[in-house]
């Protein structure tokens, strides 16, 4: 069976992806694809999504060259997950942190700065 005919797609014809560090294990990131972006995904083997604000494909690290060198695709048990196991090339966040996930919110809800220390935000 083929991943793209595993695939259960939202209205918008999307699917969540997560990325994550494929030796760490730290997530880095969410996207979203859609079956084109997952086809140059795999053929590439570098990740590319489709941008919601933009309505285009965009193919991560293509003006900061912080690319993603994708070492393995996984899909969830429904068929509405991917899993993204990627080799970074630089920080994944357009912050400059590594992963998108550096704030940390209490269960107050209070939230601070957990990250490498580059953002201000």
């Amino acid at each position: 069976m083929n991943i793209q005919d595993m695939l259960k797609l939202d209205a918008a014809g999307l699917v969540t992806a997560v990325v994550q560090h494929h030796e760490t294990g730290q997530v880095l990131m969410v996207g979203y694809m859609n079956e084109e972006s997952l086809a140059i995904t795999l053929e590439e083997r570098q990740a590319c999504f489709w941008s919601r604000s933009r309505q285009k494909l965009w193919r991560k690290g293509e003006s900061s060259g912080n690319v993603l060198r994708v070492k393995e695709v996984r899909i969830d048990c429904d068929g509405d997950a991917l899993l993204l196991k990627c080799d970074p090339v630089g920080p994944t966040c357009h912050t400059n942190e590594t992963s998108c996930f550096y704030r940390k919110s209490d269960f107050s809800g209070n939230v601070r700065l957990d990250g490498d220390g580059v953002a201000t935000e």
